[in-house]
Order: C-alpha cells, then structure tokens, then sequence
C-alpha cells in the first residue's frame, strides 16, 4: 500500500522529486570536486632540484643544456626536459663542470656518447648533409612539380575552337530546347 501511495506521489509531484534528485546530485559532485582539489596538490609535490653552489658553474650549465637536444622529448632543450634521462645528463655535465672541464670537451664527451643528434645545431658533415639541404631540396622539388601541374593544367584548361559542324549541332540543340524540347 506504501508502495501504491509512494509512486502515486512521485506520479503527481515529479518536478518536485527531479529538483531534489538534482540538488542532490550537485552536492554530491560538489563534495567530489572539494575532494578533489584538496587531496590532488599533494601528489604534485617534489623535492627541490639541487643546485649547484657555485652559481657561476650552475649559469654554464644552464647555458650548455639550452644547446643541447634532450634524447628522449627530442623537440626539447635539455634544459627544459623533464624527464630522467635529461636529469640524469643535466647532473653529468654539472660533475664535468666542477671537474673544470670545458664546454667543448662537455660537448665532445656528449657526441661521442650520443651521436650528433643530442646537438641543436649539428655540424655540416658528410652524413648530416640531407639534415641541412633536406627541406630546401624537397621545396625544390616541390615547387617544380607545382609547376609542372599548373602547365599541364592550363592546357587543359585552353578552350579548343568548335569546328562548323560542332556548332551546327550545338545551335540545333539549343534550337530544340527552346521549343519544348519535343521533336
């Protein structure tokens, strides 16, 4: 019988009923998203990178990073990577630079080891030839076949004159239709 008399009032008062369901199910999410903000921060935490205490060795690294190409992002400047690898490179060359080694034997020791991909700007040699002509020489050929297509294009494109025959039939058409097209 409750039943009966509970459906009876949900029947005649639904828009009271879906009001309150939706009041609902706004705290609820709101609770969800507090929730959610509150506890996400603490995942986000990390310990601080450590620097160097000589900040005149931290500035070369910093600028030697900037030159060098991070193998793992490979779009991406070492320093600005961060993933492992580049902070595993980044602690490298901070030992190297305490060790007074130079920016050249840094960089040499890192080409030796990686190849010339960890170098921004790679240099001009025999096998990073296409590295450098590459996107010049396919624009080359692009453009070349740009206007091979155009040429070949405008001659299609040419009007051919109709000869008197072939206006005799157009005219006779148009003829045609004009009249209704019946014959």
């Amino acid at each position: 019988m409750n039943l009966i008399l509970s459906l009876e009032f949900i029947k005649n008062h639904r828009q009271l009923v879906t009001t309150w369901l939706r009041i609902l199910l706004s705290k609820r999410q709101f609770v969800l998203l507090l929730t959610i903000l509150v506890v996400s921060p603490l995942g986000w935490t990390k310990e601080a990178v450590p620097v160097s205490e000589n900040p005149e060795i931290e500035r070369r690294m910093i600028a030697l990073s900037e030159e060098l190409r991070c193998l793992v992002c490979q779009n991406e400047s070492l320093a600005g990577s961060r993933s492992d690898f580049a902070k595993d490179l980044r602690r490298e060359i901070r030992e190297q630079l305490i060790a007074n080694k130079s920016n050249k034997e840094i960089t040499d020791f890192l080409v030796a080891r990686y190849g010339d991909f960890v170098l921004y700007r790679p240099p001009l040699r025999t096998n990073t030839m296409l590295l450098w002509f590459g996107p010049f020489i396919f624009l080359l050929i692009g453009t070349g076949a740009l206007i091979i297509y155009l040429r070949k294009r405008r001659k299609l494109l040419e009007k051919t004159p109709l000869s008197e025959e072939q206006l005799k039939q157009a005219e006779e058409l148009l003829k045609k239709g004009s009249n209704g097209g019946s014959t």
